[in-house]
């Protein structure tokens, strides 16, 4: 029998299931170049039956009256009765039995009521009647205009809706197996999936004009070609504007732009750092992940804010990381989310923290003074440079991080279940450093079985995503008026 070390790796990206009802990640591990999958975890998510056969050295697995036989010495299955081959024999690691990943869509696809699909390219395990077109994104050239090209196979009704700063692609399909450009070009900054299983996002340089777009569809392939002019362009071929007539009254005064124009937010943990793990298999990084897009979509098309995520997949970040990504993109606020976990199942709600300074932090706050450093400019003069110790830039911000963490409450309580803690004041890492008015927010406790369930739903994800957008919106307006 082949004996599986412990050591085996994760492999570079998870592999993720998707299925009516729902999507969740599908723990496998990668051993002597092969990738595995425990046939406990087969069973929980097929519901099959697994027996070993130790004496003989086989395993069988059975399905409402149908069996596959698996052997611990040759890489082959008897399915039904008809042989089909194996990356590799039945392997052991520890009390556990794995089998490679093929065995999903070789052997346990042929007996099953649904259908099975692997595709490993695109990490996906698709199980059942699912709709899921592959969608191809490429920037054909920089221009102006610059122009890009999706391509979706097979072929489905499409609708490209132009929003602020952005467009939207939605495909008539249950979700989407995407192959999209690792980064921008020219007018385009962005090609990223879209807050919705089946969306596809665009997003705009700030110098973008109005995009025009056509849909084709022929060899089976729905086809959308985009043209991005540039702002400018777009301008010099519009119509002359009729010349200027004095005004009889005097002109209104101008009114200055809004100060409050940047939001970080954080998806709390990722890559490696699954966080809490509910007993259904939901990972916390998921369902931050989730909440975020969905929180970035309602602040920049209804308040047209500019919203960056400390990630936008599945990566592992520190928190110094975090803070620091909020503090380059000058930010002027940053929101962490988190879900929670507690040693036992009752405890459960939302809560709110703001930082929890020591006696130095409480001292920086009073002053409200950075250390201010002298150095010589052009022309013989000198610019005052304000130096910020890491540990301590959050102290400035206490007291506006303590009226964003109220805001978040007092939204939350409308639109989801809170703890009777409410806000509370910690020594939370990821707020130290960020020099902005800051909030960490965990969104539930995924130990609790009810809001567990429920964190699955899209009315839990949608109305806290809801409750977060109402206090933001909130905290702009004070931050725009509190502003000199």
């Amino acid at each position: 029998m082949l004996l599986v070390e412990t050591q085996g790796t994760p492999p570079p990206a998870p592999l993720t299931l998707i299925a009516r009802e729902g999507r969740r990640a599908v723990p496998t591990v990668i051993v002597s170049g092969q990738e595995l999958i425990a046939l406990d975890d087969v069973a929980s998510l097929f519901q099959v039956t697994v027996a070993e056969d130790a004496p003989t050295g086989g395993v069988t697995v059975s399905y409402r009256g149908r069996t596959i036989v698996l052997s611990t010495q040759q890489s082959i299955a008897s399915v039904n009765g008809r042989v089909v081959t194996l990356p590799a024999p039945v392997a052991r690691s520890g009390r556990r039995l794995l089998v490679p990943l093929e065995f999903l869509s070789r052997a346990l696809a042929p007996i099953y009521d649904r259908r099975i699909d692997l595709r490993r390219a695109s990490r996906l395990l698709i199980v059942g009647d699912m709709t899921v077109p592959r969608v191809v994104a490429r920037i054909d050239s920089a221009g102006p205009p610059t122009r890009a090209t999706i391509e979706v196979t097979p072929a489905a009704p499409v609708t490209v809706t132009p929003d602020v700063g952005r467009i939207i692609v939605r495909v008539e399909a249950d979700a989407l197996d995407t192959s999209l450009p690792a980064g921008g070009t020219a007018l385009i900054d962005q090609v990223r999936p879209g807050d919705q299983p089946n969306t596809v996002a665009l997003i705009l340089d700030g110098a973008a004009g109005t995009p025009r777009t056509a849909t084709t569809t022929a060899d089976g392939v729905t086809r959308i070609s985009i043209d991005v002019p540039s702002a400018a362009a777009a301008g010099d071929t519009a119509a002359p504007p009729p010349p200027p007539t004095p005004p009889s009254d005097p002109l209104p005064p101008v009114v200055g732009k809004r100060r409050f124009t940047t939001v970080v937010l954080d998806p709390g943990h990722g890559g490696a750092d699954t966080g809490v793990r509910t007993a259904d298999g939901l990972l916390e990084k998921e369902l931050t992940l989730d909440v975020a897009r969905r929180l970035r979509q309602r602040l920049e098309t209804r308040l047209g804010l500019r919203v960056l995520l400390t990630r936008d997949d599945d990566r592992t970040l520190g928190p110094d990381e975090r803070a620091a990504f909020a503090n380059n993109n000058k930010a002027d606020l940053f929101l962490s989310l988190h879900g929670n976990g507690a040693l036992g199942p009752a405890v459960s709600g939302a809560e709110v923290f703001f930082l929890s300074l020591d006696k130095e932090g409480e001292s920086v706050r009073r002053s409200a003074n950075a250390e201010a450093v002298s150095l010589p400019a052009l022309g013989g003069s000198r610019r005052v440079l304000e130096i910020v110790p890491w540990n301590l830039a959050q102290a400035a911000h206490i007291d506006r991080s303590s009226t964003l963490a109220q805001m978040l409450d007092q939204e939350l309580k409308r639109h989801v279940p809170m703890s009777p803690r409410g806000v509370q004041r910690a020594g939370m890492r990821v707020l130290t450093g960020a020099n902005m008015p800051a909030a960490l927010v965990e969104m539930a406790y995924l130990t609790n079985p009810d809001q567990a369930a429920k964190a699955r739903g899209e009315e839990f994800r949608n109305s806290t995503a809801d409750a977060l957008y109402d206090a933001i919106a909130r905290f702009r307006t004070f931050a725009d008026e509190k502003a000199p």
